[in-house]
């Protein structure tokens, strides 16, 4: 039998990982506790997936723990140890400024519930793909002294730079730079997963994304950059830019080509590996540009409030160079697009309206 283990499976990549994973596995065995309610309130809840996942797919089974408690992961472990070929670690706190409220959670799960996962998986699994889902937040605000350019309605990096073509690579610096407090204990998960994959020779690969996106995601102001966006869109409450004029740019990648990326990885796997993983040249955009797309997509006008003051640490142009995984990986590409992205959260986000209504 084969066995994938997914954390955070009822979240964006979780769940999208369930769904991709479900016909190539015997089993698929979700972990995930709805924290994000506790992070983010009632709004953020993913039990509506939970359910949804469990109806539909038949061979799901969920364990509702923390990933911070050793001795209830390892019965996990311990349970199907034999059959275990995946391992796909998409659990975390997500936020940059919940962090800063309460680090002592935050980097409890990030960092020691990441330790718990790639010790179990050495000590049961061995043999396993171990898959983190990283972040850009690792490089810190590095990108932030890039040569910028301010346009109309975005800013750009210098043409003249190599980064201006396909964006930044691995090669950026993860050191002598503000992370935040949330990209410290990422940073810290990840440096741990290399070191599995390099130091016991396990097979591990990090995926340090972007804006990560898709229509299961439940967005909220903390967390989830276009899912929140589009749902102001559509209910009228207020959003808040957050300094740098909104010309800040970010990729975005739909959870299921980032997921897709897991799959070639984990089909001819490496040790350690680093990737960025974003949506490249292919699907990115400004705060304001994003704002245009949704009210195109709903006809209606936003309600956005802008505030002088931007999140510490925080980006003011990213884009992703995927090259490192396309050259690993030359028959990945990507599915979707920004705009595309954008209608499936918006039809998503309008169906979970209907069902509420009833």
């Amino acid at each position: 039998m084969k066995v994938a283990i997914i954390t955070g499976s009822a979240g964006l990549i979780g769940s999208e990982s369930v769904e991709f994973f479900a016909g190539k596995f015997d089993l698929i065995v979700g972990i995930d506790n709805n924290q994000r309610e506790q992070f983010f309130g009632k709004d953020a809840s993913v039990i509506w997936n939970i359910q949804h996942l469990s109806d539909k797919i038949p061979n799901y089974k969920h364990y509702s723990i923390d990933i911070r408690g050793y001795e209830s992961l390892k019965k996990i472990f311990g349970e199907y140890e034999k059959d275990i070929k995946l391992v796909i670690h998409a659990a975390a706190q997500p936020s940059h400024d919940w962090a800063a409220k309460e680090p002592l959670t935050d980097y409890t799960v990030n960092a020691n519930g990441t330790l718990n996962l790639l010790e179990l998986t050495r000590q049961f699994c061995r043999d396993a793909v171990f898959i983190f889902t990283s972040t850009n937040k690792v490089y810190g605000d590095n990108p932030n002294f890039l040569p910028l350019v301010e346009l109309e309605d975005r800013w750009e990096i210098d043409p003249k730079h190599p980064f201006y073509k396909n964006g930044i690579d691995e090669t950026m610096s993860i050191d002598n730079t503000m992370h935040s407090l949330f990209g410290a204990s990422k940073l810290a998960a990840d440096v741990l997963t290399q070191e599995y994959g390099k130091y016991f020779e396990m097979k591990t690969a990090i995926f340090r994304g972007g804006c990560l996106t898709g229509p299961n995601h439940s967005g909220t102001a903390l967390h989830g950059f276009l899912s929140y966006l589009m749902k102001c869109a559509i209910t009228g409450d207020p959003y808040i830019i957050l300094g740098y004029k909104g010309k800040q740019v970010r990729d975005n990648i739909h959870s299921y080509d980032l997921v897709n990326m897991f799959w070639h990885f984990y089909q001819k796997p490496g040790k350690g590996e680093v990737y960025n993983a974003g949506g490249s040249r292919h699907s990115n955009c400004s705060m304001l540009e994003a704002i245009k797309i949704c009210e195109k997509i709903t006809n209606k006008k936003m309600n956005c409030k802008y505030a002088e003051a931007n999140r510490q640490g925080d980006h003011i142009w990213w884009v992703s160079d995927v090259s490192k995984f396309r050259s690993h990986f030359p028959e990945w590409n990507y599915k979707y697009g920004l705009n595309d992205i954008l209608e499936q959260i918006h039809q998503n986000m309008m169906k979970r309206v209907a069902v509420k209504l009833r």
